[in-house]
């Protein structure tokens, strides 16, 4: 038996003070899709996501609510595993920085930097941003209108002044530059590399990396007095997840270093920078990838609950449909750039290019074999010039969606697959079949049976995406659930003929606006 490659994805864990919103949904659904592919790739998958559940930020919404914050970290993470049900996501694992394995790992990651000699005991003075639990030097902040110091997030800060353990990251920065160098794919798209580059080049400050003036956190080995600064407890979830501190374990063996880190734009830096930095001051190797995409407006504004546009996808989820937003939030703009949800670009896309598109394609080629071939894959005659060039661009599809995929360009995987679409609906057109039927029915049941070739090819590619419409597609092309994995049935594999097919049924429905109707 082939032993499976690893491929190990996660999503940064999500942080308990608020509700899960579309940006949260958008990360985890790219690193949903990866995985669902890569697993139909033959590859052995491990996905994990979960919650981010200590710092001040956290103490101070669960003081705001009237609860501790245990009880609040537990109301919140539930918020979140919803939402990787009601998705339809396929992660692994879900963990929590509240849990025992997390802060086990989280102290020997301590251990190892100060055994490393680099965190030493100092005091820390600066400007803090709560929102954001990142410091900021001078030269970042800006004054907003009423005159105070706001970092480049928009996030308020404060002066503080405490007793601090701090982690020499400025002893790193001709070390991480030698390793972006070495690696060039660790960061991309390559202008978030680029503007990685040019932080770490303009020079590294030690990082402060506990706090005494709160106590919602993992406590410092050694020191009850602190606590662990919140991005080296969280950051060390995803060396937790895989079994560490025991690096001997079967998991950390197998999927360590960790194949992509999907995270925002927001927090590239803790990852790109000060991840790589902890890990391999601990003599651990970074992971492979960081991919940083951009963010959502919502009708062209900036989202903020202040304005009270905060987009929630199970609301869209019920209003356009799961595979619906699945599909959306991926196609609408290039990964990696910002990109803007508008109602009437959501409902272009679902009629236009899922019910229009796709739909109908597999709706029309379907309901002429249920009526015109005894409900069965038809009998095949010799394929012409124009047939065998039609097979082979649709055969050729998998290689370039995994090309896409495995540079996260999503858009250009859709892209691909959408091509596939319209050229199979312009085939259809031309050789038109229902005219066929009365001229040259031979004829007609070649076409028919490429065309249902054809839609079994791009509901094999599509599943990733749309998984619950492509998998109804493969049912009515007669595809077992045995036999829509790649690395098994294969994209060149053909449909047999005369195999029965159930009564076609629509799988896109097009949207209807009450209030436009």
């Amino acid at each position: 038996m082939v032993k499976k490659q690893p491929f190990y994805i996660t999503t940064p864990i999500y942080y308990v003070n608020d509700a899960p919103h579309v940006g949260h949904a958008y990360t985890t659904l790219a690193c949903d899709v990866l995985a669902r592919f890569k697993r139909l790739d033959g590859f052995d998958v491990k996905f994990l996501t979960g919650t981010d559940e200590h710092g001040q930020k956290v103490e101070k919404s669960a003081e705001k609510a009237g609860i501790d914050p245990q009880n609040f970290t537990d109301k919140v993470s539930k918020n979140f595993q919803t939402l990787t049900h009601k998705m339809n996501f396929t992660n692994d694992d879900f963990i929590r920085t509240t849990e025992q394995r997390h802060k086990i790992a989280c102290q020997d990651v301590w251990k190892r930097l100060l055994d490393a000699g680099d965190i030493y005991l100092g005091s820390y003075s600066g400007w803090y941003s709560v929102r954001d639990e990142a410091f900021y030097v001078e030269s970042e902040l800006i004054n907003n209108y009423e005159g105070t110091k706001i970092a480049p997030t928009g996030a308020e800060v404060e002066w503080l002044e405490e007793p601090s353990y701090f982690f020499k990251l400025s002893a790193w920065q001709e070390r991480l530059l030698a390793f972006y160098k070495k690696n060039p794919e660790f960061i991309l798209p390559l202008t978030r590399r680029n503007e990685v580059i040019s932080f770490v080049e303009g020079g590294l400050q030690d990082l402060s990396v506990s706090r005494t003036s709160f106590k919602w956190g993992v406590s410092v080995p050694n020191d009850d007095n602190h606590i662990m600064y919140v991005w080296l407890d969280a950051l060390t979830n995803y060396i937790t997840a895989v079994g560490y501190p025991d690096t001997e374990h079967e998991e950390f063996e197998k999927f360590w270093p960790a194949d992509l880190h999907m995270v925002g734009k927001d927090i590239l830096r803790f990852h790109a920078v000060y991840w790589p930095a902890f890990l391999m001051a601990a003599n651990l190797e970074p992971p492979k990838r960081i991919f940083a995409h951009g963010w959502w407006t919502n009708e062209g504004e900036k989202i903020s609950k202040s304005l009270g546009n905060v987009i929630d996808p199970l609301e869209l989820i019920e209003t356009y449909g799961l595979d619906q937003v699945r599909y959306f939030l991926l196609r609408e703009v290039p990964f990696g750039n910002d990109g803007d949800f508008s109602r009437s670009a959501m409902v272009r896309r679902i009629n236009g290019e899922l019910a229009n598109d796709f739909g109908n394609l597999a709706q029309r080629v379907l309901s002429m074999i249920n009526k015109n071939c005894n409900g069965q894959v038809p009998e095949k005659g010799i394929f012409t010039k124009e047939d065998e060039d039609f097979l082979d661009r649709v055969d050729g599809l998998l290689s370039i969606v995994r090309e896409a995929l495995d540079i996260q360009a999503f858009h250009i995987a859709l892209e691909s697959i959408w091509t596939e679409i319209r050229n199979s609906n312009h085939y259809i057109d031309h050789q038109a079949p229902w005219t066929l039927k009365k001229e040259n029915p031979d004829r007609m049941n070649t076409v028919l049976y490429i065309l249902a070739e054809v839609i079994r090819q791009l509901a094999m590619v599509a599943q990733p995406f749309v998984p619950e419409a492509a998998g109804k597609m493969l049912d009515q092309v007669g595809v077992s659930e045995l036999n829509r994995n790649f690395n098994q049935y294969g994209l060149k594999g053909r449909l047999n003929v005369g195999v029965k097919l159930p009564k076609p049924q629509g799988i896109f429905p097009r949207y209807v606006d009450e209030l436009d109707s």
